[in-house]
């Protein structure tokens, strides 16, 4: 049987109404049920604590006043309840309704569940259950008494279903009564409704079904002034608004997109079960995470472990930022910022920072700022001794303030010598330092500069030695030159130890002058030998602080060989003492600008 719109409405309001009624019945009858039996129990609880307080008396008095049975009987009639009082061990020392001559024959009642629940939980123990004594369902509730803070037995208070169950039986009645009286308003009510809403229901259920298959421009041009023409107005009006805030969250979520896109932080929004709603690229570069990873859990696509803990954020947490450092093809060091957010979208949002090339520069500056204090504090410390040791010789002992006018001299010097040699560093690394090229004589210069080293090569014994004929015009900076070869031999002299030989060489090689600085030390292990350009790098830093070594003389060295176009290496073998090569290009009549010259070969002729 085809029904009309009226119907319908007629039908689905009243099963609406008697539905919601009869929950509501039903909801009520359990709900005002159970209020009442916790009543019983609560006000049962109340009797038992008193029967217990009243048990708690010197056992003295309670045998003067007829014992524990008569007790029992006294406080039943007051409590208008069963009163029973139970010892420790099970036996049952009164009952209100159990005859004193009767008792021996009642069972103990150790095990009875509310005398084992009030035992377990040392406090309060409450059963529903039928009783042989009384031939009923009653209600139990037992609670310990004490006397001098020990416990001495159990006071339990009974009462029967029938009191409550009538009391129950007439709310029923009344609920029923109510209920069927609301079913039969409801009845008329929602024909007469069903009556007057037929004639633009079906209208306006048009109108809302193409609004909700998505075209908003449709409109039901309700006319009249009843609810049902409001309703049509209504709904004209949210479609209007629905489609110029479509428009906007259109707008909106390209404009989103489009800066997620182009940020250089990585986003990730994951919902409450930990699953991935939204990440842009640059999260994805980031983690190495495929195209498709919304929807996905993040413990199936990520897992760092540590990422992934500081991701998960309780319901109370405060945001969190911490930085994570991710290992594998791509090292990284992230700082994530995670905020639980609250409200309409909840969730976990996190921004991810790359910090791996800040962190490398603050260790390199941390590293450099230490190591340039270290470095300056001894010339420092040294000139402001000499300066304190000054003012008292003065004028008692020339000779002495003459020689602490030299300690002041020298180190001055050697602290200016650094100062310079740091700024040299900066500006040759930010490409400031000024090269001017010049054909140089090889040999001449370097026995000009191993001149300087004589009387310290002296005093340890050491050989200082040339090997230059036949060496060709060199095409280099003078001072950068000098600056190279010095720091090499002051190395070589410095390090080889007593009684070595030191020897500065020079041959040609096709386009380019190979210079070798050689002694026979005691070599460089293999281990250092990749980092020894590196600035403040020590092979053996103890020993190179007291020989005066800062760390920074071969990182010179190296970027001043670059700036003239050339390349330097080492070559070294424990034991066997250590080469340090220098190539750079020879000078030539047009002094064109030349790329870098290719190292030869160790072993070959111009390296030997």
């Amino acid at each position: 049987m085809k029904l009309g719109i009226r119907a319908k409405l007629f039908l689905i309001s009243l099963g609406l109404v008697v539905l919601s009624i009869l929950v509501a019945y039903f909801t009520a009858r359990a709900n005002i049920e159970s209020r009442a039996k916790k009543q019983v129990f609560d006000d049962l609880a109340v009797r038992a604590r008193l029967v217990a307080h009243a048990a708690s008396m010197p056992t003295e008095t309670i045998l003067a006043a007829g014992g524990w049975d008569a007790l029992a009987d006294r406080l039943g009639k007051e409590s208008a309840s069963r009163v029973t009082l139970v010892a420790l061990d099970g036996e049952v020392l009164g009952d209100s309704l159990v005859k004193r001559e009767d008792l021996p024959t009642v069972d103990e009642h150790l095990h009875r569940p509310e005398i084992q629940e009030a035992l377990r939980a040392n406090g309060l123990g409450t059963s529903q259950r039928y009783s042989t004594t009384k031939g009923g369902v009653m209600l139990y509730v037992a609670i310990p008494f004490y006397r001098d803070a020990e416990p001495v037995g159990i006071a339990r208070v009974a009462l029967g279903l029938t009191q409550l169950d009538s009391i129950l039986m007439a709310l029923r009645q009344g609920l029923f009564l109510s209920a069927l009286l609301a079913i039969i308003v409801a009845l008329f009510a929602t024909f007469f409704g069903a009556q007057l809403g037929s004639r633009t229901a079906r209208a306006l259920t048009e109108t809302a079904r193409r609004m909700a298959d998505g075209d908003l421009e449709v409109r039901s041009r309700a006319l009249g002034n009843d609810e049902f023409a409001a309703l049509g107005r209504a709904l004209d009006q949210m479609a209007k608004r629905m489609a110029n805030a479509l428009g906007e969250l259109r707008e909106e979520r390209d404009r989103l997109s489009g800066i997620l896109e182009s940020m250089d932080e990585g986003v990730l929004f994951l919902d409450e079960e930990g699953r991935i709603v939204l990440l842009n690229s640059m999260l994805r570069q980031m983690l190495m995470l495929p195209s498709e990873v919304e929807g996905a859990s993040l413990k199936g696509v990520v897992q760092n472990e540590e990422l992934i803990e500081t991701l998960q954020l309780d319901e109370d947490s405060q945001p969190v930022q911490r930085e994570v450092e991710l290992t594998g093809l791509k090292p990284l060091k992230l700082l994530v910022r995670v905020v639980r957010l609250r409200g309409a979208q909840r969730g976990v949002l996190a921004v991810f920072a790359d910090v791996t090339e800040t962190r490398r520069l603050e260790n390199m500056r941390r590293e450099f700022v230490a190591n340039v204090s270290h470095e300056l504090r001894t010339p420092v410390t040294s000139i402001r001794s000499a300066g304190e040791s000054l003012k008292t010789a003065m004028e008692t002992q020339p000779q002495m303030a003459l020689r602490f006018v030299t300690i002041v001299e020298r180190n001055a010097e050697r602290l200016q010598v650094l100062v310079e040699d740091l700024l040299n560093l900066s500006r040759m690394e930010s490409r400031e330092y000024s090269i001017d090229f010049e054909p140089i004589e090889p040999e001449p210069f370097i026995r000009q500069i191993l001149g300087l080293f004589g009387e310290r090569a002296t005093r340890l014994e050491t050989r200082l030695e040339v090997d230059a004929q036949g060496a060709a015009l060199v095409r280099a900076d003078s001072r950068a030159l000098d600056h190279v070869l010095t720091n090499l031999v002051d190395n070589a002299v410095k390090y080889a130890g007593k009684s070595a030989t030191v020897t500065v060489s020079v041959k040609n090689w096709g386009e380019t002058v190979v210079f070798r600085v050689s002694d026979t030390g005691p070599g460089i292990p293999a281990a250092h030998r990749a980092r020894i350009f590196e600035r403040f790098y020590r092979v053996d830093a103890g020993r190179s602080r007291d020989l005066g070594g800062t760390g920074l003389g071969l990182s010179i060295v190296k970027h001043l060989v670059d700036s003239m176009g050339g390349s330097v290496s080492v070559e070294s073998a424990v034991g066997e003492g250590t080469s340090f090569v220098v190539v750079l290009p020879k000078w030539t009549d047009d002094d064109e600008p030349r790329s870098t010259p290719q190292v030869p070969e160790p072993g070959s002729g111009a390296m030997a």
